[in-house]
């Protein structure tokens, strides 16, 4: 039996190994995922959680009062932006992590939130799921509210479905069975009930898999089912706990006396219930951050809408809105495809798209390529992926992306043919794998024994540890020849005996049982050690990850956009799922399609035309979606308008103003000099500012480096800035800080004397 820790049910693989980073955001130091050391040293102070933040990202992570807006790009490092806010609040005594509620829609992202949080130094904080919190509220208060056990929760709708029908004697195909549980979810995220069904859906304009009026029947026959079998579905779980919020006031003031600051990631997906569920957590209170993108909204077939994004201002008049548009992720050539595509674009999600900026250096151009065949493009594909392993790039660092799943299977087979690892998105997760289990149990029971064990008499350090132990589950130097279920188990224990080695590396005196635990603390967070192999994932699965190399196939019309994408609004959204699967890439794109089918078929398909005036030789399409939007800052004010701030979206590199050195390091970039350059510094200001710092703190309780850090006073004794807008100019002077102290540090700067004002307080 395995260690309980090491299975948890909460959500997918991560799959993604972190990257190195520099530690400047002006040097790609950001990014929307990983990219960040292994196992990072826990920041030491509230200021160093701020470090290596660019100042969009740092505007996010202080602004910690009132309604927050966040539009941020693809790869313009979202995540790590809500995570030092939540950890900068924690950290500085603002928040308190157990009143902090941060949801999120996978439970791979929740999962890597929790682990993020936990590096940071911010363990406590509830980051999870729309669907967990609200059962957890549900189990929670279901005695209370209701009375007796909570019914039990079906795990699939289909036979329910199937049941449905044999009652209302209307024969249903596999496949319609699954469309229309999937019209029975849509209506219930959408707070549809079945006497409302066929109006509701003709407003929507949805192409129903059955007559409107036999899905309304079906749907009220399902719900009539549950209650006869004292069973609920997915969807309940939401609409049980809103309707509990709704009618019992003393427990929504229960639940909001524990919850006082929220945090809601990929808010353009949130659907009406949960947009109602959010609501209800809130009552009265405006302290909400969301954050999201409505060019890469997805999954309107389940319900999800960005009006709530788009509408946030609206609702929030006196809402700080900040755009996050510097790509940390992909280089300037894939970001000026996805910029190309987007600006083709047309509707309200359009309107409010964000123009890309790359900070990385300049890669290789996309590669486009016609097949004859839909075999011969998985071969093509295959081979270029051979090649790119041979010559040194790591296979858990390219995925093929395709529209369906259906695709899947000759991509399999393709790279199977060649030789080539690959593991299928949304498969099994990685700690519930039965050999990962297995390895768990080995590993624990060695650390237990310790040199009592047999298996570890040989052995000298850590990494040598887990390969002995790991060898009796079936691990071994050299991986199987072929591929399938012996080297999936295989590449499963290497991902474990990879993250022992980086562990060691990074904490030489740790033991296995440091290991074990370590183990235990990524099972709880779903964050897991990379697979190495080739990732095969539909678009829609791909969203949220990353890899150096992408190959998105099968770009053709028909399949992109998909047949039966129809209106105006269902091909906007087929152009965001390509816009998705374009910015999942780092460095190179592959994109193709084939003209037909199968060998021999008629050669009737033409390249999508999404690609129109982007690939070469293409006509070009009219621009209609209009001027993207610029990074920057909007402040809302109670009374209902905003201010601008604008930021530089150069990414002309810093440098010394003494040497002209690029600057890399984060104290010398506040500094704007190399640390061994000579400073002009006056140390009488210098001691000036430094004795009204101590002054500002005395009078808020907190330390010093809260009003500013050491390295910001050296920064503006060196500027000494006469104006607010060369003091705004100075790293570490973030908008809070400059509308707070501005006009003291200025008049210290111009030599004012502000003791008797000190002295009168």
């Amino acid at each position: 039996m395995a260690p309980a820790a090491l299975v948890r049910p909460q959500g997918q693989a991560c799959g993604q190994l972190a990257h190195p980073s520099p530690g400047t955001w002006q040097h790609g130091g950001v990014t929307a995922a990983t990219h960040s050391t292994l196992f990072p040293q826990v920041p030491d102070t509230p200021d160093a959680v701020l470090e290596g933040l660019d100042p969009e990202q740092r505007e996010v992570a202080t602004a910690l009062h009132g309604p927050v807006c966040v539009l941020a790009g693809a790869g313009t490092g979202k995540t790590r932006a809500i995570t030092h806010r939540i950890a900068y609040g924690v950290r500085a005594g603002i928040l308190q992590p157990s009143s902090v509620l941060a949801v999120t829609f996978t439970n791979r992202a929740a999962g890597e939130m929790r682990g993020r949080l936990r590096q940071l130094g911010a363990s406590g904080v509830q980051a999870r799921t729309f669907h967990s919190a609200a059962l957890r509220q549900l189990q929670y208060f279901w005695p209370k509210a209701v009375g007796g056990s909570m019914p039990r929760i079906i795990d699939r709708k289909i036979q329910l479905v199937a049941d449905a029908a044999a009652a209302c004697r209307i024969r249903l195909d596999r496949n319609e069975l699954r469309d229309v549980a999937a019209e029975i979810e849509w209506s219930k995220v959408t707070r549809t009930v079945p006497a409302d069904y066929d109006a509701v859906a003709d407003k929507h304009g949805r192409e129903t898999p059955r007559d409107p009026a036999e899905i309304a029947q079906l749907y009220a026959a399902y719900e009539d089912l549950k209650r006869e079998r004292a069973v609920i579905d997915f969807e309940d779980v939401l609409l049980l706990t809103v309707g509990i919020l709704q009618d019992r006031h003393d427990i929504a003031e229960q639940v909001r006396r524990q919850y006082q600051h929220f945090v809601v990631d990929e808010y353009q997906d949130v659907s009406p219930l949960q947009q109602r569920l959010l609501e209800l957590w809130l009552g009265d209170r405006d302290d909400l951050c969301v954050v999201g993108d409505a060019s890469q909204t997805i999954y309107s077939f389940t319900g999800a809408t960005p009006d709530h994004l788009l509408d946030f201002r609206i609702r929030h008049p006196g809402a700080t809105v900040v755009k996050l548009v510097r790509d940390y992720r992909s280089s300037p050539q894939v970001v000026h495809l996805a910029n190309g595509l987007l600006a083709q674009a047309r509707g309200r999600a359009a309107e409010h798209r964000l123009e890309l900026i790359s900070q990385r250096d300049p890669g290789p151009e996309p590669v486009y390529t016609e097949y004859a065949d839909e075999p011969a493009e998985a071969e093509g594909a295959a081979r270029r992926i051979r090649d790119l392993i041979a010559s040194g790039t790591p296979a858990s660092e390219i995925a093929v992306l395709f529209r369906t799943n259906a695709q899947s299977e000759t991509y399999e087979q393709a790279l199977a043919d060649a030789g080539v690892p690959y593991q299928l998105r949304g498969a099994e997760r990685f700690f519930d794998r039965p050999e990962v289990r297995k390895a768990g149990v080995a590993l624990r029971g060695a650390a237990r024994f310790g040199a009592n064990d047999s298996l570890l008499a040989d052995t000298v350090d850590l990494p040598s540890q887990v390969r002995a132990v790991l060898s009796g589950e079936g691990w071994t130097s050299e991986p199987p020849s072929g591929s399938g279920a012996v080297r999936e188990r295989w590449e499963s224990l290497a991902a474990l005996v990879n993250l022992a080695q980086d562990f060691a590396a990074a904490k030489p005196d740790a033991t296995l049982g440091d290991l074990v635990a370590e183990l235990d603390e990524r099972a709880n967070a779903q964050h897991a050690p990379t697979v190495q192999g080739v990732t095969l994932a539909s678009l829609h699965s791909a969203k949220g990850l990353e890899w150096d190399v992408v190959f998105l196939v099968g770009v053709a019309e028909g399949m992109m956009p998909i047949t039966y994408a129809k209106t105006d609004e269902q091909i906007e959204e087929e152009r965001r799922l390509l816009y998705v699967g374009i910015t999942r890439a780092r460095e190179r794109l592959h994109v193709s399609w084939a003209l037909s089918r199968s060998p021999g078929g008629r050669p009737n398909r033409r390249p999508s035309r999404f690609l129109n005036g982007l690939r070469p030789g293409s006509a070009a399409t009219a621009v209609r979606g209009g001027a993207g939007s610029t990074g920057g800052i909007e402040r809302g004010s109670p009374g209902g308008t905003a201010s601008v701030v604008p930021r530089p979206t150069s990414r002309t590199p810093a440098r010394c103003r003494v040497c002209g050195r690029t600057l890399r390091d984060a104290g010398e970039m506040k500094l704007m000099r190399c640390e061994d350059c000579p400073s002009d510094m006056d140390e009488a200001l210098y001691e000036r500012l430094r004795e009204w710092r101590a002054v500002q703190a005395r009078r808020s309780g907190q330390p010093d480096f809260c009003v500013f850090t050491d390295r910001t006073l050296m920064a503006i004794t060196e500027a000494v800035p006469t104006t607010p807008a060369e003091l705004a100019r100075i790293p570490g002077v973030i908008a809070r800080k400059l509308q707070r102290y501005g006009a003291d540090v200025l008049a210290i700067c111009a030599g004012q004397d502000l003791e008797a004002d000190d002295e009168g307080d």
